[in-house]
């Protein structure tokens, strides 16, 4: 995603927080900072962690998810999840003040290591990222996610069924805005200023989007504006649980966007003391994570209002970490 644009303080850390520089969308309270720790017999027994998070829904569950798996294994963990933004995290994480976060191939190699040209295939971003950051900051990215939370557009559903296929791709959508100059596309305000944003839209469709096109709007309200036609099209993330919930078409991107494939961002140090264990638990959890299933957890928090501990538990459950 994915990292994201919000901004809080984080006294406890001395940090201040900067706004995050790449994708990925909703906010959920996460960790409370307690420190937990399983029954012994596991394969962590004596081992204590520190978890971060960043702070929107997708990013906290990731690592409420290895907050408790790391746990069912006997470790001793302090839970910072939803801890702040990219920022504030991986300054956390270089510092030593956690050992371990869920990060994405995309800001890694754009954001943390300032490079240009991600690859468009995850596990090519992901080995460079990875090599990259090891041999640099001394960084461990371990485990890929299948899912790619990465920007995108919504059509309003209604509009998308009236179209002859059903729903629209990056050119067909471009060719509607070109054709109805009273359409909108409604994004958050630095969507179109970013250099993964609706830069690489325009750039691949041919199409500029004039000012008279675009409506400035909240997160939240890009949903629901969207999904009740105020907006033909809006601004998403594209493993969002209210694409599904609300009256939403996800815009087809034949390969445009910038991916965002997660891990877990482990200070090396940390890692190799238990690696094969950390290797295990990481691929568990991110194997079956495609973006239709991280979709659905999305929406268990944002839509249904569940707590994100209880649906990661719930989902540690179905794959045996819990």
């Amino acid at each position: 995603m994915r990292n994201r644009r919000k901004t809080l303080t984080i006294a406890s850390l001395g940090l201040a927080l900067s706004l995050t520089l790449a994708a990925c969308g909703s906010s959920s309270s996460g960790g409370s900072g307690s420190t937990g720790s399983a029954s012994g017999g596991g394969q962590l027994d004596g081992v204590s962690l520190t978890v971060g998070s960043k702070n929107f829904t997708e990013n906290i569950l990731l690592g409420e998810m290895l907050v408790q798996a790391l746990e069912h294994e006997g470790a001793t963990v302090k839970d910072q999840t939803n801890l702040g933004g990219t920022s504030v995290n991986r300054k956390a994480l270089l510092s030593g003040d956690i050992d371990v976060y869920p990060d994405y191939n995309g800001t890694g190699w754009t954001v943390h290591l300032g490079q240009d040209n991600p690859s468009s295939d995850p596990k090519t971003l992901f080995d460079k990222t990875a090599a990259m950051d090891l041999q640099k900051n001394n960084i461990k990215w371990v485990g890929m996610s299948k899912f790619n939370d990465t920007y995108g557009f919504a059509a309003n559903g209604d509009l998308a069924k009236k179209q002859a296929s059903g729903g629209f791709d990056f050119q067909s959508m471009a060719d509607y805005l070109k054709a109805n100059p009273s359409a909108t596309l409604c994004l958050e305000s630095e969507f179109p200023n970013r250099p993964d944003g609706l830069i690489l839209f325009e750039k691949a469709t041919g199409y500029t989007v004039p000012q008279s096109q675009i409506k400035i709007l909240q997160t939240g309200l890009i949903y629901t504006q969207t999904s009740q036609g105020a907006c033909q099209f809006g601004e998403v993330f594209t493993t969002d649980g209210r694409i599904t919930a609300l009256n939403l078409s996800l815009v087809k991107d034949p390969g445009v966007m910038i991916i965002y494939n997660a891990s877990y961002t482990f200070r090396d140090k940390v890692y190799e003391a238990h690696a094969s264990v950390y290797d295990s638990i990481a691929n568990k959890i991110l194997d079956s994570l495609d973006n239709a299933k991280m979709a659905e957890l999305n929406a268990e928090v944002d839509v249904n209002g569940k707590k994100a501990a209880d649906v990661a538990k719930s989902y540690l459950q179905s794959i045996g970490l819990a």
